[in-house]
């Protein structure tokens, strides 16, 4: 049916920031994609249950010919990622570079270069500048055991000082350099995948648990068309097990009356599904994989250093779902024609820039348009299948959108039924 009301879960990675800068973000970009498309926008202000783990908002979205309403979740954990960003600096560090080094002689490293080098490249990255900064730091510290030798201080005195300079220099740097390198924050972020792909993270796999029974509740009881659970970044592997624990809680998930889809934006789940520990992960993409009542769609860009591309979350993971196979649909997405050729060069340097930009307005009309997929009125299944349609819709003449309707299955005056009989996947560029 054509989206009247839809309900978009938001899944957001391992962002410490939470939901106070994220909806200031996501009500500015809701402004942008307004004036890009000449639509009118408003959006309420968020409320959630008093356990805070949750808040919710709605968006009204109105254009010529259309009107939704989407209430939009944003579910919360930035509580647990504080905790784990509290460590200490000496405990961040050593289990970071043991967990490193355990990836390096398992073979785990490998398969990140095999899968998606640029990613193996970013994972890398802050071990390389830690080296950097600690070489830098031994030399000031070796300079000053000189020079207490050269004022006759000698042996343990010398050694124990120049130590302590060594600490200390290395200890400013990490600290001072944070918010340019986010070394401490990419160490974390490995702690935490690693802890949760070992069965070792008991507060988050709770929750998980919470949020699934949150998605069956909206699925047995929601007047929505459609409900769409959004994994951005690391809440790509985190949406999949919201998902497929939905499903194990209730089976007819995907059948009570408003479509159910998962979408995977930038995502990561190899940093999960490689461990051989993660074994019951696994099991639950390939769950997901054979499901009928539950599309998948996982949007992949080869800019973004933080995803992997190309890559199929299924048989990447060497997943047989066998003929049965129906999930993921692949969508490759190209940043350049969504970002002014004018702003292009500098922004496809900004990696955490790049990265966003899947949950960011378009500057450009584009089949992929984040806003368009919680605002629009066309099905989530038939905006990536008929995408030339979908851009139509809203970029078109009277006439070119009434076409574009027909299209996509959807009427030009009145909701018809969508065409389910059909599957189109999208393994071409959008556009």
């Amino acid at each position: 049916m054509r989206v009247q009301h839809r309900h978009v879960i938001y899944v957001q990675g391992y962002d410490p920031r939470g939901l106070a800068q994220y909806y200031r973000m996501f009500r500015t970009e809701l402004r942008k994609f307004g004036r890009l498309y000449d639509l009118a926008t408003t959006v309420s202000r968020p409320k959630g249950p008093p356990d805070g783990e949750s808040a919710s908002w709605r968006i009204e979205t109105t254009s010529a010919g259309w009107q939704t309403r989407t209430d939009y979740d944003f579910l919360r954990w930035e509580d647990l990622i504080q905790r784990d960003l509290a460590w200490p600096i000496w405990r961040t560090l050593a289990y970071a570079i043991a967990i490193y080094w355990r990836l390096v002689f398992s073979g785990t490293m490998g398969r990140f270069w095999s899968a998606h080098w640029r990613f193996a490249t970013f994972i890398s990255y802050p071990h390389v500048l830690l080296l950097n900064e600690a070489i830098w730091s031994a030399g000031i510290a070796w300079a000053f055991g000189i020079g207490l030798q050269a004022l006759g201080i000698h042996g343990f005195l010398a050694v124990g000082g120049a130590m302590a300079v060594f600490v200390a220099v290395l200890g400013t740097l990490l600290k001072t350099t944070e918010h340019l390198s986010y070394l401490l924050y990419l160490m974390s972020d490995t702690i935490f995948t690693w802890q949760f792909s070992h069965g070792q993270r008991p507060d988050w796999d709770a929750r998980i648990d919470r949020f699934a029974r949150h998605l069956v509740e909206i699925a047995q009881t929601s007047d929505a068309q459609e409900i769409v659970l959004v994994g951005h970044s690391s809440g790509s592997f985190l949406g999949s097990e919201i998902v497929a624990r939905a499903l194990k809680l209730d089976p007819e998930l995907g059948r009570h009356g408003p479509r159910v889809v998962l979408l995977t934006l930038g995502g990561n789940i190899p940093i999960v599904g490689f461990h051989k520990a993660a074994v019951g992960f696994r099991e639950h993409l390939r769950l997901l994989a054979v499901e009928p009542s539950i599309d998948w769609i996982d949007c992949q860009s080869r800019k973004d250093v933080m995803n992997f591309f190309p890559f199929d979350p299924v048989t990447g993971h060497d997943i047989d779902a066998g003929s049965s196979k129906r999930n993921p649909t692949i969508v490759p997405v190209r940043f350049r024609e969504i970002i002014r050729p004018e702003h292009y060069n500098r922004f496809r340097w900004k990696f955490f820039r790049v990265h966003f930009q899947f949950v960011m307005a378009n500057e450009r009309p584009h089949p992929y348009d984040f806003y368009m997929i919680v605002c629009g009125p066309v099905p989530l299944k038939e905006r990536f299948s008929k995408p030339v349609a979908a851009l139509a819709l809203v970029t078109g003449d009277a006439s070119s959108r009434q076409n574009a309707w027909h299209r996509l299955d959807l009427g030009a005056e009145s909701p018809q039924p969508a065409d389910s009989g059909s599957r189109e996947t999208v393994a071409r560029r959008l556009g």
